[in-house]
């Protein structure tokens, strides 16, 4: 039997924890019931620097449940950060990952653990449809996927970070040192054997959702400029291609000017500018958000500081 670590990030989850913390309780004592994780298998909680109660309610928890432990960030870290706290700082054969809320359902693990014994070393959750989600969800999710598959980044559709993982794959996982960490395409690199399991995402029990459009937008742009240089060959592209038009604008000037003398057009002239200067000025922030990123890699800033454990 095989020891299983599940590791669930934290940030302001006061008010699901209860729901969170009954439920797995429940599913890795009938785990190791059943004989299918070692009794030495723990429930690890993460506190991604929480600004409410979500630290006083974990050590609580943690003081009376044996299968719980939890540490604490000195600070917000972000989601990722938070997992590989969890995964780096506890040893394990198995890592498991799900978020808080347990909108993934926590029961496919158990399918996880029985798809790692038949010799997967990682298996993704995956959702079965996005019928829950609104349409403007639904939509911008189908299109992030769709433009990752279209600038070549490998990323399994319709999955988030619920996945489960050897230990090989965590140790192989901490060969990758860049600071801008996207799980979801980073996890397919290491190129081991995996599989899936398919489940039906419920709605948030209580709380609200840590990720607004601001934040999935952001995520999103992440994950695209941290794993294809494609935005980057398309501002070469525009540079060609305005070059082609500003070549035939002067074409079209000097035709002019040999028909008639005198070229007419300010207001043409003026809009040409300014569309120039607005495809200049995209194409340096998309340059700008690269060397951004150069400049955070090379600084080699810790992913994560632990400021408290509470460990058995």
């Amino acid at each position: 039997m095989k020891k299983l670590l599940i590791v669930i990030p934290c940030y302001n989850e006061e008010e699901v924890l209860p729901s969170t913390l009954n439920t797995m309780s429940k599913l890795l004592n009938k785990m190791i019931d059943d004989k299918l994780v070692s009794p030495d298998s723990r429930v690890h909680y993460v506190d991604d620097g929480s600004h409410d109660k979500t630290w006083e309610v974990l050590v609580k928890e943690c003081n009376k449940n044996q299968l719980f432990e939890a540490s604490k960030l000195s600070r917000n870290f972000g989601h990722q950060g938070a997992i590989l706290a969890g995964m780096y700082d506890n040893d394990a054969d198995l890592y498991c990952t799900i978020d808080a809320d347990l909108q993934d359902d926590p029961n496919c693990i158990i399918e996880m653990v029985k798809k790692i014994n038949e010799g997967n070393d990682v298996v993704y959750g995956v959702r079965k449809r996005r019928d829950s989600d609104t349409f403007f969800k639904r939509f911008t999710a189908q299109a992030f996927y769709k433009i990752m598959s279209w600038l070549g980044v490998k990323v399994i559709y319709n999955h988030a970070d619920f996945r489960m993982m050897t230990k090989r794959t965590v140790e192989q996982l901490k060969q990758f040192p860049e600071r801008n960490l996207f799980l979801r395409a980073v996890v397919p690199l290491v190129g081991f054997k995996s599989d899936m399991v398919y489940y039906d995402r419920t709605p948030r029990l209580a709380g609200e959702t840590k990720y607004p459009l601001k934040k999935m937008l952001a995520f999103a742009w992440n994950g695209i400029s941290s794993f294809s240089i494609v935005p980057l060959r398309l501002v070469t592209l525009m540079g060609f291609l305005i070059s082609f038009l500003g070549a035939c604008f002067i074409l079209r000037i000097l035709i002019n000017y040999s028909s008639h003398g005198s070229v007419s057009g300010w207001a043409s002239t003026v809009t040409l500018i300014t569309v120039f200067s607005g495809v200049q000025l995209i194409s340096l922030g998309i340059i700008g958000e690269y060397i951004a990123k150069i400049f955070v890699e090379v600084k080699q800033r810790p992913l994560y500081i632990v400021e408290e454990k509470v460990k058995k």
